[in-house]
C-alpha cells in the first residue's frame, strides 16, 4: 500500500537520515497496529462461514481502518521526516500480510477464484524473500507501479468482502482480475532492478 516510501527511490541524504531516525515513533506504531489488525479483520471475515452480513460489514470496517493506518503512518513519515529502515521494511510486509489474510479468506469463501490468489501470493511472498536477499544493497522502496497494485488490491478486496452479490461482485472480480495483471508486471519490474549491477542500485519495489 501507499506507504512512507519514495516512488523515485531514496537519495543518499534521505538514506542517511532514516538511519539517524529513532524506529519508535508514530508511523512505526502505526505499521504494528497494522499488523495486529490482520488477525481480527480475519476472524471477522470467516466467521460463521462468511454467511453472517453484520460480521462482514464488521470485516469490512477493519479492513478501511488497517488500510487508513497505511496512509496515515506515510503522510506523518514524509511530513515529520520520521521515515526509518524499520519502517521501509516493515511497512510492505505488514500489507501483504493483511492483503494475504484478504485474498486466502475471500478464496475459502468462494468468493475469489484460488488462481488470483495463488498468483499474487506467489508474487508478494518471492519479492519479499528477494528483499532480504538484497538489503544489504539498500531497501528498494515502493514504485509507482507498486502503488497502483496495492490500490487496486485494496478497492477489489474491500468491494468483495463487503456483503453485496450481482454486479457489485462482479465489478470487485474485475478489479481483482486487473490487481493480477499489474501484480505480475510490476514483479518482473521488481525482480530486473533488483538484479541490476551493484552500480546501479534498484529503485522499484512494492
Amino acid at each position: 500500500m501507499i506507504g512512507p516510501h519514495d516512488p523515485d527511490g531514496p537519495d543518499l541524504a534521505t538514506a542517511t537520515a532514516s538511519q539517524r531516525v529513532s524506529p519508535w515513533n508514530l508511523p512505526n506504531a502505526l505499521t504494528v497496529l497494522r499488523i495486529a489488525l490482520v488477525p481480527i479483520f480475519g476472524w471477522l471475515l470467516l466467521s460463521g462461514g462468511g454467511d453472517d452480513p453484520g460480521l462482514r460489514w464488521w470485516a469490512l470496517a477493519v479492513f478501511l481502518v488497517a488500510i487508513g493506518t497505511d496512509w496515515v503512518d506515510g503522510h506523518l513519515a514524509r511530513k515529520q521526516g520520521l521515515i526509518t529502515a524499520f519502517g521501509k521494511l516493515m511497512d510492505p510486509i505488514a500489507d501483504k500480510a493483511l492483503i494475504g489474510t484478504a485474498l486466502v479468506g475471500l478464496s475459502l469463501l468462494s468468493l475469489l477464484p484460488w488462481w488470483v490468489t495463488v498468483v499474487i501470493l506467489v508474487r508478494e511472498v518471492g519479492i519479499t524473500l528477494m528483499r532480504f536477499v538484497v538489503i544489504r544493497r539498500g531497501v528498494i522502496p515502493a514504485s509507482k507501479g507498486g502503488k497502483l497494485k496495492t490500490v487496486l488490491q485494496s478497492v477489489g478486496i474491500a468491494v468483495l468482502v463487503a456483503p453485496v452479490a450481482g454486479w457489485f461482485h462482479d465489478l470487485g472480480l474485475w478489479v481483482m482480475y486487473a490487481a493480477t495483471l499489474v501484480t505480475v508486471v510490476t514483479g518482473v519490474d521488481y525482480v530486473r532492478q533488483a538484479l541490476a549491477p551493484a552500480g546501479r542500485p534498484p529503485a522499484a519495489g512494492s
